[in-house]
């Protein structure tokens, strides 16, 4: 036992020695400076939350008035994140984007806000105002203690073609929901409701609808029976009819308008934490430009055809079904479907993160307000009672030769201007109709919404159908990014998914793949010097070439024997695969910068490092060579 302990205390002893033999010894310095380094790192990234717990002050309460608000919007944040929505507060929040809420469907066209005037077509775009205001809002100068103060935000919704909109009192909110029906072109519909969250009654008035048209003439028509609209009912019904001057070049020219609205008490009471829910549908019908001599006549026909919109709307929402009473939810999900079937064909890109770069927040805010102003023919009650509209439309569908002819249309910024303001909105519109009327898409745009949205996904590949195939001439060096181009429409049964990838050698390749067929379709690539390749439903991969002179990088036919033709029609001088992009474009994309997918941090870490390393270094060299220690001087000097 007492060897052991002697032992022991050897061993310690030694550990001991051992340690301060290091710790005195010729690398100290050395050692000194590595711990030195680690310590520099920690405190470099522990440095800011201690700099925050310290200085900064503690969170403040939050108003409630923002909580309330961020209630409402929460449903809403994984689709505006994912850009299938816009969030937008009044007035907009640093980092919001700064696009119009709207609502439209080719027919009527409204922005959403208090003192917003309907607009209707006129040339490409819906930007003719008349003296209708049809938004109903709650007034802020409500009575009661503590209704100081008020939020507001809106939320569009893409996929739906509605816009919510949000208002945060003190004691209660109100959530409204707008959208112009894609069947029933003549009405606009808004939902409201009022939610009291105090234990105590309150009073609320509401802004009515305005009209102010010229020439108007008013009555009002009683209903047989009460309507029930959410917790309210109408009883009779106000037609106003009136005039609106296209053009203040020609004053002969008149546009007759008639609008029919439920008339509805502006007050009410809220009961202790109670809710009020009131469905507002309007009709709106105009005609086409008249003379004076025609009005009468043409006043006559718009009334009557503006009254029998709303009679259809209210029959429709006193209407029983089963599980529920009212058929509203089935009435707006009628308009819902519309949007979805519009939505099928798309297009998505990967997010850049390069300044000033097109992402798909703007894209789909494009598309939505494109569409918006564009009416669904095909959808609409009219087409459904006429096999002959339907027809016509599909024709218009199917025959897209020459669209569309020219660059791609992501790299025009004409095209993807600011749109904050509805001036903005509709000559925006105004030029990507224009665009694609020009371009070879006038069959498309003739067959309303669902040719439109065809045109707009050819133009950003430079897609275009040409005698009997389909090719795509986007130049290789643009194609730094993903893409995807959701169910091309290839005549009334086929439909095509192309997919552009960026792999990690950063060369690009073309997927294509049918999402459905009715024949056999065949693809090539740059040239097509290769044999023809089968389309099925699993992708196919394409190498992306490039050609001199400049030709498609991708050919689509049924036709096999044209496709092995086209080799022998297209006369080239080479024929290379594309080269990969160079590394800092893709990363500018990626990352934001171009060093790299590495954070800015790190950099700046490795820097610091640098500088404190060779501020040690020359603090060594000034002490081995200026200030000699006495072991060097005598391991050197003579005796």
């Amino acid at each position: 036992m007492m060897f052991r302990s002697a032992k022991n205390k050897f061993d310690a002893a030694e550990v001991v020695r051992r340690l301060k033999r290091l710790a005195e010894g010729t690398l100290s310095s050395y050692r000194r400076l590595f711990l030195a380094l680690i310590s520099v790192c920690i405190v470099f990234y522990m440095l800011p939350p201690i700099f925050r717990y310290l200085f900064l002050n503690a969170p403040q309460q939050k108003d409630p008035l923002m909580q309330c608000m961020d209630d409402r919007l929460t449903p809403y944040i994984l689709q505006n994140y994912e850009y299938d929505a816009n969030i937008r507060h009044v007035s907009p929040l640093p980092g919001e984007r700064d696009f119009t809420p709207y609502v439209g469907n080719g027919y009527i066209g409204l922005e959403v806000a208090h003192d917003a005037a309907l607009n209707i077509k006129h040339g490409r775009a819906m930007q003719l105002p008349i003296r209708f205001h049809p938004v109903i809002s709650v007034s802020q100068n409500n009575g009661g203690p503590g209704n100081g103060g008020q939020k507001e935000s809106t939320v569009v919704e893409y996929l739906t073609g509605m816009v919510h909109r949000f208002q945060c009192f003190s004691g209660y909110f109100v959530s409204y929901t707008y959208y112009a029906h894609r069947t029933y072109r003549n009405v606009l519909m808004q939902e409201l409701q009022i939610t009291n969250t105090r234990n105590l009654l309150e009073d609320i008035e509401l802004i009515m609808p305005r009209v102010r048209l010229p020439q108007a003439a008013t009555r009002t028509i009683p209903l047989s029976e009460p309507v029930p609209a959410g917790m309210l009912s109408y009883t009779e019904l106000e037609v106003v009819t009136g005039t609106v001057q296209p053009s203040a070049d020609d004053p002969s020219k008149f546009i007759v308008i008639s609008i029919v609205k439920p008339q509805l008490e502006p007050k009410l009471q809220l009961r202790k934490r109670g809710t009020v829910r009131i469905i507002y549908p309007l009709a709106i019908h105009y005609s086409k430009p008249v003379v004076e001599a025609q009005l009468k006549a043409t006043m006559e026909s718009t009334e009557q055809q503006a009254t029998q919109a709303m009679t259809k709307v209210l029959q429709k929402l006193s209407a029983k079904t089963a599980g529920s009473l009212y058929s509203i939810n089935s009435f707006r999900q009628e308009h819902i479907n519309v949007w979805t079937d519009l939505w099928a064909t798309g297009f998505s890109i990967s997010t850049s993160k390069a300044e000033q770069s097109l992402n798909g927040d703007r894209i789909n805010a494009t598309m939505y307000a494109v569409l918006s102003q564009v009416r669904s023919f095909e959808f609409e009650e009219m087409a459904a009672n006429s096999p002959a509209i339907r027809d016509d439309i599909a024709k218009a569908l199917t025959y897209a030769e020459g669209c569309y002819d020219s660059y791609h249309t992501l790299q025009a910024e004409n095209l993807w201007r600011d749109m904050s303001t509805l001036e903005n909105l509709n000559g925006l519109v105004s030029s990507w109709m224009v665009t694609l009327e020009k371009q070879g898409c006038h069959n498309l745009i003739r067959a309303g919404a669902s040719g439109v949205i065809q045109a707009m996904v050819l133009s950003f590949g430079s897609f275009r159908f040409s005698n009997q195939h389909l090719e795509c001439n986007m130049h290789p060096k643009f194609l730094h990014r993903d893409f995807h181009f959701r169910r091309l429409n290839y005549g009334n049964k086929t439909h095509v998914n192309v997919t552009i990838i960026v792999k990690e050698d950063n060369k690009a390749v073309i997927n294509v793949a049918l999402d459905r067929s009715d024949r056999s379709y065949y693809a090539c690539d740059g040239g097509c010097l290769d044999d023809p390749v089968l389309l099925t439903q699993n992708r196919r991969q394409f190498p992306v070439k490039l050609t001199e002179p400049l030709t498609a990088i991708l050919y689509i036919t049924e036709d096999k024997q044209h496709m092995e033709e086209l080799h022998h029609a297209i006369h080239v001088k080479e024929v290379v695969e594309a080269p990969a992009h160079e590394q800092h474009v893709i990363a500018l994309h990626k990352h934001g910068h171009q060093l790299g997918g590495l954070p800015t941090l790190f950099w700046v870490s490795v820097c610091a490092i640098i500088i404190v390393f060779h501020i040690f270094l020359c603090k060594l060299i000034i002490k081995e060579y200026c200030e000699p220690s006495d072991k060097l001087r005598y391991r050197y000097n003579k005796p």
